[in-house]
């Protein structure tokens, strides 16, 4: 009775209708979604929380008036976080380098790489565009003659380089001497000698060991057999540093705590910093939320017909690590873990794109090297010409190829910029002062850049991948059409007789293939 009273659809008392069925699924299958949810992005929500929760204790320990000590105590945290971060950048740029060029065949590595630089040469050029447009149009230095860096209690800060030296600096970084040094040491022409000369300093050449690393894998790929094993030996490397990579992205939202923390804490009097140059800090925003935000999503709709933001949601936790260390080649790391896993990149392209990109594209420090260089111009009263204009683009495009990816890299950079139009640079100091609020801005859009580079590049990739899918698997139809023309010819004398009436038929032949 029980059965047969279900089939006809009456329930019994006390069972479950079939509605509260399907709604009791439906809010499990709810839950279970939650869950995903949540297990996917528990890294982004942690990372978040971290940059929260870290400026409300940064705020909380301000009131407390530590001592330089206890501020140092305080911010070990997230310095250990900065030191992983860092120990890891030479083995992965070195290793993914390597492993990427000799994945590509050289055809298409120079394909690739020749829209990669013209991918970054066209966004910089746009960004400092956009830089200079915006300091004409807000006028930053305007009225600001009286603020000097004794007002700010701030210690001048000058250059004596000439941009000639800056410039052949690069290309020394380019081929360094000695690969060992070079791991941490980079070239630097010395003002103090009669004649500049390059001498070695500390830090990392990132730019020359991007380049040997490049070189060398595509001297492994023409090897061929014989480099076979190498190359499987730098695969393997990466792909154990990509792992050490994964369980360090579970300390940032911990160190990122402490790091946003202990920039609260050391800030000083941030009221007479902002109101003093709240206009050169509010154009440089501008300029980034406008290049970020508008921008770098156009180029990336207009080449692949996707949704930009869908493609930069997948980002997030690179996009705090950015926000919260102000350092490109730090982020690298989580960067090219979440492209790929996030946003299904091709290896072979993310390991290869992502470390130049950190080296070579600075878009976001295009974008306020120029605006610095206007707001100083306006600071001194010198009105600059379109010659001067002219100089300022170039400079930042070209310069920002060597700017460091490390916190106030792009402060060295703003020299070569005044130096070249003949601007004082004891200025400097001012923008300084308040890099700390710009800087975070300015990687964020930096990092922005390289990801959605890797993205065209990978959407381009794709199309060629198909392109010749398609050219195979025509001619191979054609192919098997031919040997069954033959196959008829010598079995069916009325086949014979068609393709003999078509012989002399040109056009039909033509319409039938």
């Amino acid at each position: 009775m029980e059965k047969k009273s279900e089939i006809n659809g009456h329930a019994m008392p006390g069972s479950a209708s079939t509605d509260q069925i399907l709604e009791k699924g439906s809010q499990k299958s709810l839950g279970e979604k939650l869950m995903e949810f949540l297990r996917k992005n528990l890294l982004v929500i942690l990372t978040v929380s971290g940059v929260l929760v870290g400026v409300g204790l940064g705020m909380m320990v301000r009131s407390m008036n530590l001592t330089k000590a206890q501020m140092t105590y305080f911010a070990f945290p997230g310095e250990m976080l900065l030191r992983m971060l860092k120990m890891i950048i030479l083995p992965l740029v070195v290793c993914s380098l390597v492993s990427g060029a000799a994945s590509l065949d050289t055809r298409s590595l120079g394909k690739l790489g020749g829209i990669a630089v013209a991918y970054f040469l066209v966004t910089t050029l746009i960004a400092s565009g956009i830089g200079v447009a915006l300091a004409f149009i807000i006028k930053p230095g305007v009225g600001a003659g009286a603020l000097n860096t004794n007002n700010l209690g701030l210690e001048s800060v000058s250059s004596n380089k000439e941009t000639t030296d800056s410039f052949l600096d690069l290309a020394r970084n380019l081929f360094p001497a000695n690969l060992v040094a070079a791991a941490f040491r980079s070239v630097s022409a010395s003002s103090l000698l009669p004649v500049p000369y390059g001498t070695e300093t500390d830090g990392m050449n990132i730019l020359g060991l991007v380049l040997f690393a490049m070189v060398f894998g595509v001297a492994l790929r023409k090897l061929g057999d014989e480099g076979e094993e190498l190359i499987r030996f730098f695969n393997a490397f990466n792909e154990a540093t990509m792992v050490l990579v994964s369980w360090i992205m579970w300390y940032i939202p911990f160190g990122i705590m402490f790091l946003v923390g202990s920039k609260i804490v050391e800030m000083e009097d941030v009221v007479l910093l902002v109101t003093s140059l709240g206009k050169y800090i509010f154009a440089s925003i501008l300029g980034h939320v406008i290049h970020g935000g508008i921008v770098l999503p156009l180029i990336y709709f207009g080449l692949t017909r996707k949704n930009p933001f869908s493609f930069l949601s997948g980002l997030i936790t690179p996009f705090t690590t950015a926000f919260a260390t102000c350092s490109s080649s730090a982020t690298l790391p989580s960067m090219i873990k979440c492209v790929e896993e996030n946003n299904g990149v091709d290896k072979r392209i993310s390991r290869f794109i992502l470390p130049i990109g950190a080296t070579v594209n600075m878009d976001g420090a295009a974008i306020f090297q120029c605006i610095a260089a206007v707001f100083i111009a306006q600071l001194n009263n010198t009105e600059l010409n379109a010659g001067q204009i002219f100089t300022i683009l170039v400079t930042a495009t070209a310069s920002s190829v060597g700017a460091a990816g490390i916190p106030a890299g792009g402060i060295i950079t703003i020299a070569i910029i005044l130096e070249a139009i003949g601007l004082p640079t004891n200025d400097l100091s001012l923008m300084l002062a308040v890099d700390w609020i710009v800087d975070r801005t300015t990687t964020v859009v930096n990092v922005e850049g390289d990801a959605l580079g890797a993205g065209i590049l990978h959407h381009i990739n794709q199309l060629e991948m198909k392109k010749h899918q398609q050219e195979g698997e025509l001619s191979e139809v054609r192919v098997e059409a031919v040997a069954n023309v033959q196959a008829e010819e010598e079995t069916s004398p009325l086949v014979t007789h068609q393709a003999k009436a078509l012989e002399a038929m040109p056009e039909a032949i033509e319409s039938v293939l």
